[in-house]
């Protein structure tokens, strides 16, 4: 038995029928260098071979009586591979516009609560012979650099190479009787008003030091101060998926002329993509839009437990900004001071505060906070998620099938119906848009422009390194 965070409950609590908490990734594969060739029952047998000793695959929630804590970790004694792992074929002609319709449908599919918060749909018959694997899990399992250690059981760095790491054998705990729930949660509600009086001293602290950064112009983007947009409202239950590529080599040569980092990069080419989709119908805001930008505090964390270990800054995205090579420079330097005052917050203040979230109260609220349509009516808080995870240099093979694509995809929440994730893999950076079909419809549209962006951002900086040339006029000889 092992009981939620704070963190990984609060996902629970925020999930409705439209605002969906799991976090899915398309995982495209060549099945040409598995050792044995392809065959989707011994796909999906490998599979559950891997899974069968991580708990993060084959443990179920349990929720505490009366709601009066946190739900907790059971092993799933039940467990069986073909309730998570699926096979379909793409329908023809099968290629990206089929495979976008397909994983935007399953993404608006809640998981199944009653088993382990994961699924996989294994779509055969892509792109001349490719195989996708559409994966799901909860984003109480996962955040984004966990999820990217969980494919660490399922990869390996050869084609016929045992996965990176092998699963350790887990001994199985008892399931928990409904009484020692019950003792366990009366024992934490005791506690927590004494743990929240241990947090206000440090939050107030925060808040002035916070004044005085703003003060003194060095604060991050603050919430709540974002430009209205069509994509910035009540959501549906409805997902559209888009996805591209970048040179992940042209974003190093970039970052390393101008000084700046990669996030710096990708932030300054998603703030241009998202100028020039706004600027083409009209709805260009005269202020920046304002990202939410998720940042793990693994390294820094001294909690032992959760499986989330998050938090997040505020970024302009420089969407006001039409010179690229300008837009990276004011980037650089707000990234650089919201780094700073994020360093200044506790790594498990989010964590702290977030084990106070009560379930019941927490879903009513949400329920309320859409079905009176509030986001639409208060003062934007931010225009949508952007996250940057770092991913494999070097090539990887998903049960001996080579990774040719490795697009992951967050949640999308009321009054932000947009959700850009890239990820570095092998050379390349994969751009995975997932987004409300009602907030944004033509999501296609976006994600194209983004290695457009970037050729942009490269051909200015490329310019700027080119020295003008120097006319010469030849002086005429003096007459003798």
């Amino acid at each position: 038995m092992d009981r939620l965070s704070g963190l990984d409950a609060s996902f629970l609590y925020l999930e409705t029928p439209a605002q969906l908490m799991h976090v899915c990734g398309v995982i495209v594969l060549d099945p040409s260098t598995m050792p044995d060739g392809y065959t989707f029952e011994g796909f999906r047998d490998e599979i559950d071979r891997r899974v069968s000793d991580v708990p993060e695959f084959t443990r179920k929630l349990r929720k505490v009586p009366l709601g009066l804590d946190h739900p907790v970790w059971v092993n799933d004694r039940h467990f069986d591979i073909d309730r998570h792992v699926h096979r379909l074929a793409l329908p023809s002609p099968g290629g990206a516009a089929e495979l976008a319709q397909l994983t935007g449908h399953f993404a608006g599919i809640p998981l199944d609560r009653s088993r382990p918060l994961w699924e996989m749909w294994v779509i055969e018959g892509y792109d001349d012979g490719k195989v996708v694997v559409f994966m799901k899990m909860h984003h109480s399992t996962v955040d984004g650099v966990s999820g990217s250690n969980l494919l660490s059981h399922l990869c390996s760095l050869e084609a016929g190479a045992p996965p990176m790491e092998p699963a350790q054998p887990q001994e199985r705990s008892h399931e928990p009787g409904q009484a020692e729930l019950l003792g366990r949660a009366v024992v934490s509600s005791v506690t927590r008003p004494l743990n929240a009086v241990r947090l206000v001293t440090p939050s107030a602290q925060l808040v002035t030091r916070t004044i005085g950064r703003a003060r003194a112009g060095t604060a991050m983007a603050a919430p709540f101060s974002a430009p209205r947009t069509s994509f910035n409202g009540t959501i549906t239950g409805q997902r559209v998926i888009a996805l591209a590529d970048m040179d992940l080599g042209d974003i190093r040569q970039i970052k390393k002329v101008t000084g700046t980092t990669v996030n710096d990069v990708v932030l300054a080419v998603a703030g241009g993509a998202l100028r020039s989709y706004l600027l083409d119908r009209d709805e260009l805001p005269s202020s920046s839009l304002l990202a939410t930008v998720p940042v793990s505090v693994r390294s820094e964390s001294k909690r032992s437990g959760g499986a989330n270990k998050v938090s997040a800054l505020f970024a302009k995205l420089g969407t006001d900004t039409e010179d690229p090579l300008e837009r990276l420079r004011d980037m650089a330097e707000r990234n650089k001071n919201a780094k700073e005052h994020h360093q200044a917050i506790s790594a498990d203040s989010l964590q702290d505060w977030a084990e106070f979230a009560a379930p019941r109260t927490f879903g009513l609220a949400v329920r309320a906070y859409a079905g009176w349509k509030l986001p639409e009516k208060h003062p934007v808080v931010h225009n949508l998620v952007i996250s940057n995870v770092p991913g494999p240099p070097v090539p990887l093979y998903f049960m001996g099938a080579e990774i040719l694509g490795l697009y992951p995809l967050g949640p999308v929440f009321h009054g932000a119906g947009v959700n850009i994730t890239v990820m570095s893999n092998n050379g390349h950076v994969h751009v995975g848009i997932i987004a409300c079909r009602e907030s944004m419809p033509d999501v296609d549209d976006l994600v194209q422009r983004f290695p457009v962006e970037l050729a942009a951002l490269k051909a200015a900086v490329v310019a700027q390194q080119t020295p003008t040339p120097i006319r010469r006029t030849r002086k005429k000889s003096a007459a003798r």
